[in-house]
């Protein structure tokens, strides 16, 4: 059996068959394996379209993450998360955030990204922006200055 390695993806490689080989049976659907290229994940040989979410049918081999497998399912990243990810609430609005969405974190506090702004004036950060954290409120400079002055509260500068 000679097989080229064309690409490689996390979990999923993709082989070039060379043309003296006999055809692999795919583990999706049982039948021989005559295309140019057949894709190999968890040690089984698969046609480019049977390796496949099993929540959102995206071909896994295109797709080009990682290959998760949990509870008989083969998964893509973000079917695995919704499905097993652990999932928390935003410390700004209280809402549940989807364990794959992207998130902003500041000491153990964790916000949507819409969320992460100044709590008093709703001022949105950029990158390289200074925050403050004060009795778990976000604070832009402004307006931790503006409450040092007034209350002498210590910074924690993040």
């Amino acid at each position: 059996m000679m097989y080229t390695r064309c690409v490689l993806l996390p979990g999923i490689q993709m082989l070039s068959v060379q043309p003296d080989t006999k055809p692999k049976g795919c583990a999706g659907c049982n039948r021989k394996i005559k295309d140019r290229y057949l894709l190999k994940a968890l040690d089984k040989y698969w046609h480019e379209d049977c390796l496949k979410c099993a929540c959102c049918d995206c071909r896994l081999g295109e797709v080009g993450s990682t290959l998760y497998t949990k509870a008989n399912l083969i998964l893509c990243r973000r079917d695995y998360l919704r499905l097993f990810g652990v999932t928390g609430n935003c410390a700004a609005c209280s809402k549940l955030i989807p364990a794959f969405e992207m998130v902003m974190r500041a000491k153990e506090n964790v916000y949507h990204l819409d969320c992460f702004a100044c709590q008093l004036c709703n001022q949105r950060f950029c990158v390289g922006d200074k925050f403050f954290l004060k009795n778990n409120m976000i604070l832009c400079q402004t307006d931790y200055e503006e409450g040092l002055m007034k209350e002498g509260y210590a910074p924690q500068v993040r």
